[in-house]
């Protein structure tokens, strides 16, 4: 089963389901195996694999690294047209439909298209929406958009919306690496109600409590990854309440 088909599979059953976010930049090679080995004792479901910037050029290392230690599929989750790699099992292509930048829309898939036509990868796509956190994050800054406000859940369902009737196949909200604040469950609950399509929550989210809330107010897939850097044990943690919710 591809990875698309098991999202949308766990979410008809109403079973949650957990991504460990790595970023290639940040975490360090001698510290991937412990991480790894901790994540499959978890059962966690993903690794989504990319950041904003990566510059130490570790994607394909990482990526090596994860696949031979564990079953746990491998999902690009890229932040340019340069992060792409045979080693991972899919790639999210995200359209960031929060924002009004035409090259985080469509144009930066125009140069990629080609090289993700001839790969292997699922290509899943994905309609991308920031939600402010109160803080300036990276990904805000690198696509040049303005994050949707926090307290506005009208326009974040209007936007989740248009992106599932454009025939993007998830929906991702995030509220950036290291949000000061995460996103509320209120606007969970309302985007969750108005569409069909699968729903991916991530950012600001340092605890198992506010993971199962997520899930409880309708998120889908739980993603995680500034928290986990600093503590591997929250592993764990996050993993149980997701897969008990």
């Amino acid at each position: 089963m591809n990875i698309y088909d098991n999202i949308s599979k766990n979410k008809a059953k109403r079973k949650k389901q957990f991504a460990i976010l790595l970023d290639p930049d940040k975490v360090k090679v001698k510290d991937l195996d412990k991480l790894v080995k901790i994540a499959s004792q978890a059962k966690a479901d993903y690794f989504f694999i990319g950041g904003s910037l990566i510059t130490d050029n570790r994607l394909d290392e990482c990526l090596r690294i994860i696949n031979k230690q564990s079953k746990i599929p491998t999902v690009l989750f890229p932040g340019s047209v340069m992060q792409v790699s045979p080693q991972a099992k899919a790639i999210l292509l995200l359209s960031v439909i929060s924002g009004r930048n035409a090259e985080m829309l469509i144009g930066k898939h125009v140069i990629a298209a080609p090289l993700l036509k001839s790969s292997k990868l699922e290509i899943i796509p994905t309609g991308y929406m920031l939600i402010d956190s109160g803080k300036a994050t990276s990904v805000t800054y690198m696509s040049n958009t303005t994050p949707i406000p926090a307290d506005k859940n009208d326009i974040a369902v209007c936007t989740a919306m248009a992106g599932e009737m454009l025939g993007l196949k998830l929906i991702y909200m995030d509220a950036g690496s290291g949000a000061k604040q995460p996103i509320t469950e209120e606007m969970i609950r309302a985007v969750s109600k108005s569409v069909s399509v699968p729903l991916i929550i991530g950012g600001g989210i340092s605890s198992a409590e506010k993971a199962l809330k997520n899930c409880k107010a309708g998120a889908d897939v739980i993603v995680v990854g500034n928290a986990i850097e600093k503590d591997y044990s929250l592993i764990m943690e996050i993993a149980s309440a997701i897969h008990s919710a």
